[in-house]
């Protein structure tokens, strides 16, 4: 057993590269009753970087509850270099991530970086977020997210709602933050 893993924290999100969010979103809630979602399209990132320069891609997310799991649905709606054309060309879809929240994103970025997995994408995301590319072992990405109280309160607001949720009135919902005009 190894005494010190690189991942230490529980993983608190399983996130999806998909072709339609709200087709994601209502086949989840058919087939393992996940809801609500809470639906962000066009979403602007502040201070994004993607290995290190100023781009952005044109992305729409869903965030909902599956039991205890949250879980995250990402389309992007063009062809901009990103984290997710890195794994998906267009047409293709499939499993992208797993989040974990943390309180030092920097030092466990660097962990990371000394075990041999790259920052490929740093944002602003109601904290500071940083994705480590562990394809290569994990085939996925590692989302490593600031656990601001602002960020923990939004996930344990969901779940809560996810739990008192009739599971069906108001699968979709339109959610807020900063968006394409």
């Amino acid at each position: 057993m190894i005494a010190h893993p690189l991942i230490r924290h529980p993983i608190w999100q399983y996130a999806y590269f998909v072709e339609d969010i709200d087709e994601a979103c209502r086949t989840w809630n058919r087939l393992v009753g996940a809801g609500p979602f809470h639906v962000v399209r066009h979403h602007i990132a502040e201070n994004f970087l993607y290995k290190g320069e100023h781009v952005e891609a044109d992305v729409s997310y869903a965030f909902g509850q599956a039991g205890p799991a949250h879980i995250q649905f990402i389309a992007q709606h063009d062809d901009t270099p990103s984290i997710y054309r890195d794994m998906y060309k267009p047409g293709e879809y499939g499993f992208h991530h797993i989040g974990l929240l943390v309180s030092d994103v920097t030092g466990e970025a660097k962990r990371f970086e000394e075990a041999g997995y790259e920052t490929a994408c740093t944002l602003w995301g109601g904290d500071y977020v940083a994705y480590m590319d562990c394809r290569r072992d994990l085939g996925c990405y590692v989302e490593l997210h600031g656990d601001a109280p602002v960020i923990r309160n939004m996930f344990e607001m969901w779940r809560e709602e996810h739990e008192a949720w009739d599971g069906v009135t108001d699968l979709i919902r339109e959610g807020s933050g900063r968006q394409r005009g």
